[in-house]
């Protein structure tokens, strides 16, 4: 008969137990065996809890994710625990694998709860491509909230100070584990953790990842973190760079997409002078009805306002807006989460910048900060820009707290300008209107602000931002003063990336339900959330009007269209998008006939002309080119050896 006693099943499990024929010998090492994996056991549990407490901020829910059988909790459970035991099989010591794993879980899980604070989004892989924007950004937090700041710092310091001590020591802390077990182990943990790895594309179906109540919700991040926890959630981000083709992707599915009806040699444009300005957070906080300001802080942005933006982002995320509105190509057919400046653009791809180029325009873009902020510097010369104008090689400017002033930034616009003869396209992007908004960042605010439902530090924070509104405001009319006088036509484009990350302002004053914004909602809703201001504007012909809420990538077909040229994708492909579409957003297609299509991509049935946008974005980015000659004439010389 089998014997099936639990010293038995560990010798079984773990052959260097039971061999010594010492019965109390064998019964000690067993019952050490089943103390080890106890604790391993529960260091998975805690590191699970904790992570999600980390990740969401709060125990509530967490104990129906840790139990229910439609969750994922003890799968999550499961998988660190074999990833211990695998640790320990490496290292060769008893738990010391806890010093390692542990940290690796729940340091990741801290910064996502605490860029959720800011921001609408849970942490993605690819925010680790940016670190080096975070370290340079501390000292803008520790500004806004020293003492908060320095905890933070002592904690770090001694939790750093605690695992190295811990590492050290943990040689001596933590008992040996023989050969055989050792090998006992991997062969328990490896093919397991070999498997699951197997299951976690999340584009591919798997029915034993269904079985185990995983699923990888990539259309709603939020619901992906909440059900599958956030380790999970993470891991399936991972894979999110890789890009497969649109179904029916092919050279003749390209070929059967109209371009413009008029050749765009047809119209050789007025060679106006183009100035597009994306001001950070910029935003109208009128919006707030429950707040009275003593003036309006932006009556320049609202005489010559031409409609709204409707922005994919919020609170941050600058550069996906800014790839919109440069590309014309869209987010919203990318993987969710991405950045496209960070991940996708490692080649050259067509702009506004080449489009004008192309024209014999000269071609610059400004940014008074560093030139590697969110790659920038690459990615600028990926997109066809002559000169990149950034902090390293712009004179010193003034300072609205620690950041470059609008104004200071206008003027060295209107000099580069004034000293360029040949018609220019230049592409500017502020920096004045970053948040936190702190007091006193400014010494004297010259809007005052009644705000009877807001408490002192919200209110305090709307001052400091009402006051940057008003100095962007000034800025543009600056601007198209000194265009006015001009005898060349000058078209400004003007718009903000996002709405601002007020925290507190946005509940309080009843904006909104939460600090950050929905990403998921009605159109209604949406536009509330999403909106910032948008100005289009000619020396010659005035303010653009009943444009409507657009997407950032219809920008580059306004700008083209109003500088009289033709182009078989700016004009041809998003013309046609956009007299059909006002907004191409990944959870929302809105008609210019006011209805809207949500969850379109998930439908099955993709109008003809978001599924030829979406095919030409990706045979230009990820694909074979088969369009450029075509549809992008400029990129294709461009590419041409020597030219």
């Amino acid at each position: 008969m089998a014997d099936n006693s639990p010293k038995s099943v560990i010798a079984q499990i773990f052959p260097s137990f039971g061999a010594s024929g010492d019965t109390a010998l064998d019964n000690t090492k067993a019952l050490q065996v089943v103390l080890q994996l106890l604790t391993t056991a529960l260091v998975a549990v805690l590191t699970i809890i904790v992570s999600e407490w980390l990740a969401r901020g709060t125990f509530l829910d967490i104990s129906d994710y840790m139990t229910s059988t439609s969750r994922a909790g003890m799968v999550a459970v499961g998988i660190v625990f074999l990833l211990l035991l695998f640790t320990d099989a490496i290292i060769g010591r008893a738990n010391q694998s806890a010093v390692f794993i542990v940290p690796l879980a729940l340091l990741p899980a801290f910064f996502s709860g605490q860029k959720q604070l800011y921001l609408s989004d849970p942490l993605y892989p690819s925010d680790l491509l940016f670190g080096r924007q975070i370290m340079e950004l501390l000292p803008v937090m520790v500004a806004a909230q020293p003492l908060t700041a320095l905890a933070i710092a002592i904690s770090a310091t001694a939790a750093v100070l605690v695992l190295c001590t811990l590492i050290y020591k943990s040689r001596r802390l933590f008992s040996r584990i023989g050969m055989r077990s050792r090998i006992a182990r991997l062969a328990l943990s490896l093919p397991i953790l070999a498997a699951f790895a197997s299951l976690m594309d999340p584009m591919a179906f798997s029915a034993v990842r269904d079985r185990l109540n995983i699923v990888p919700m990539m259309w709603d991040q939020k619901e992906n973190y909440r059900h599958n926890g956030f380790l999970m959630a993470f891991a399936f981000n991972v894979p999110m760079a890789r890009i497969s083709a649109p179904d029916g992707y092919s050279q003749p599915a390209i070929t059967d997409i109209p371009s413009d009806r008029v050749p765009a040699s047809f119209f050789s444009g007025r060679q106006a002078d183009v100035i597009v300005v994306m001001s950070e957070s910029l935003w109208d906080p009128t919006r707030l009805t429950s707040v009275r300001y003593s003036e309006d802080p932006m009556p320049t942005i609202r005489g010559a306002k031409s409609g709204d933006l409707f922005s994919p982002e919020f609170g941050g995320m600058t550069a996906n807006v800014e790839f919109e509105a440069l590309t014309g190509f869209s987010n919203a057919f990318l993987p969710y989460g991405s950045i496209p400046y960070q991940q996708y653009i490692r080649r050259p791809l067509p702009s506004l910048a080449t489009f004008f180029e192309s024209k014999g325009y000269v071609t610059k873009a400004f940014h008074p900060f560093q030139s590697w902020f969110w790659n920038r510097q690459n990615v600028y010369q990926a997109l066809g820009f002559q000169q990149f104008r950034s902090e390293e090689n712009m004179p010193t400017m003034d300072k609205r707290g620690i950041f470059a002033s609008d104004d200071a930034l206008t003027r060295y616009i209107i000099k580069e300008a004034d000293n360029t003869e040949q018609p220019f396209f230049f592409f500017a992007v502020t920096l004045q209107g970053h948040g936190p908004y702190e007091e006193n960042r400014y010494a004297k605010n010259s809007v005052d602000v009644d705000a009877p439902t807001l408490s002192d530090a919200p209110t305090k924070t709307l001052a400091t931002y009402t006051q940057g509104v008003k100095e962007a405001d000034q800025s543009l009319k600056m601007l198209m003063d000194w265009a006015k006088k001009r005898r060349r036509e000058t078209i400004i484009v003007m718009f903000g990336d996002h709405l601002p990350p007020l925290g507190d302002v946005y509940t309080e004053s009843g904006y909104m339900p939460n600090v950050v914004a929905t990403r998921k909602a009605s159109v209604q809703t949406m536009k509330r959330e999403h909106e910032t201001p948008l100005v289009v504007w000619s020396s010659k012909r005035g303010v653009q009007k009943d444009l409507g809420s657009v997407s950032p990538s219809q920008l580059p077909h306004v700008v083209v269209r109003l500088a009289g040229y033709r182009h078989p994708y700016y004009t041809g492909v998003l013309g046609r998008v956009g007299e059909r579409f006002a907004v191409v957003d990944r959870h929302q297609l809105v008609g210019r006939n006011t209805k809207s299509q949500a969850d379109w991509s998930l439908s099955g049935a993709v109008d003809p002309l978001i599924r030829d946008y979406r095919m030409l974005q990706h045979d230009v980015m990820f694909g074979e080119g088969y369009g450029i000659q075509r549809f992008f004439p400029e990129q294709a010389f461009r590419l041409q050896p020597n030219s």
